[in-house]
C-alpha cells in the first residue's frame, strides 16, 4: 500500500501543507505506571473510539495517548476530507509514500512523548494506516531521524501495528547500515496481527512487511495471522497484545 508524496504547485514548487491535528484523549494508567503508549487510529476515525476500547483492556500499568489525526483531502478519494495521517494516493505497492506527512505525523507521536518521566516505557502502536505511521515510527527511532533529516527524539521500547502495512520499505535497508542504527533494530520489538479476510489492507502487505523488517535486521519482528479476520480487530487479537506488551516491557500485570 502506498502514498503521494507532497503536492507540486505553479511553476513546479513543492506546496508544504499546513496540518492541524485533531483532538488527544488520554487513558491513565489505573495501577503503577510503567509505560505510555501513543495509539494511532486508521483512515476516518478518531483517538476516541480506540481510547474507548483501550481503557477495557487488562493493562493497569499502560497509560495510552491517543490523538487524532488532521482533516485533509485523500487523494485515493478523489480528494475527498478526511482524518489521515497522510495522504493515500493508491492501494499498490508501487506507488510514492507521502513522506511529509509520515514524518508529520511521526513527530506529533513522538511530540505527544515528549514529557514522560524518564523511566517510563515508551511506544507507539496502531490501526491500519495508524499501523502504518507506527512502522513508520520504528524506522525513524532506529534510524535516529525522520526522513526529512530532522532527530529522531524518543526512546521507543515496543511498536505494535494491527491491519497495516511498512511504508518506505524499498528504502529501509539504507537506514540500518550503521552500528547504531542496526543496533536499535536488533533490541526493538515489533508485533504485527492481520486477519487473513481483510479486503482493506491485504493480508500479504502485512506479510511482506514483517518480512521487510525480519530481513534488515529487525530480529525480534513477530507476525500473527488470524483466520477469517477482516479489516477489524478481535479479542482474540487484543489478547494477544495484551500478553505481548506485558511480556515485551515487563510489566507487573496487574494493578498497584
Amino acid at each position: 500500500m502506498s502514498f503521494t508524496g507532497s503536492s507540486v504547485g505553479p511553476g513546479g514548487g513543492t506546496v508544504r501543507r499546513a496540518l492541524e491535528f485533531g483532538r488527544t484523549y488520554v487513558v491513565r494508567s489505573k495501577g503503577r505506571h510503567q509505560a505510555t503508549i501513543v495509539w494511532l487510529h486508521g483512515l476516518g476515525d478518531n483517538g476516541s473510539s480506540w481510547s474507548q476500547l483501550l481503557e477495557t483492556l487488562p493493562l493497569p500499568n499502560i497509560k495510552w495517548i491517543c490523538p487524532t489525526a488532521p482533516t485533509q483531502p485523500i487523494t485515493v478519494f478523489g480528494g475527498f476530507l478526511s482524518t489521515a495521517w497522510f495522504d493515500v494516493g493508491d492501494i499498490s505497492e508501487d506507488a510514492a509514500d507521502d513522506i511529509e506527512g509520515l514524518d508529520a505525523a511521526a513527530a506529533h507521536a513522538a511530540n505527544l512523548l515528549s514529557t514522560e518521566p524518564a523511566d517510563i516505557k515508551l511506544g507507539v502502536g496502531g490501526f491500519s494506516m495508524g499501523a502504518a505511521t507506527s512502522l513508520y515510527t520504528a524506522t525513524c527511532f532506529t534510524h535516529g531521524k525522520y526522513e526529512n533529516g530532522n532527530p529522531y527524539p524518543a526512546k521507543l521500547s515496543a511498536v505494535v501495528g494491527l491491519s497495516g502495512w511498512l511504508p518506505c520499505s524499498k528504502t529501509l535497508k539504507n537506514k540500518i547500515g550503521q552500528d547504531e542504527a542496526a543496533r536499535r533494530a536488533a533490541s526493538l520489538p515489533i508485533l504485527l496481527c492481520h486477519g487473513k479476510g481483510d479486503d482493506v489492507v491485504p493480508h500479504k502487505f502485512g506479510e511482506k512487511s514483517s518480512r521487510a523488517l525480519s530481513s534488515n535486521g529487525f530480529q525480534d519482528t513477530t507476525f500473527k495471522s488470524y483466520s477469517g479476520l477482516g479489516h477489524y480487530t478481535i479479542p482474540e487479537e487484543m489478547d494477544e497484545v495484551c500478553a505481548w506488551l506485558t511480556s515485551k516491557l515487563g510489566l507487573e500485570g496487574r494493578s498497584a
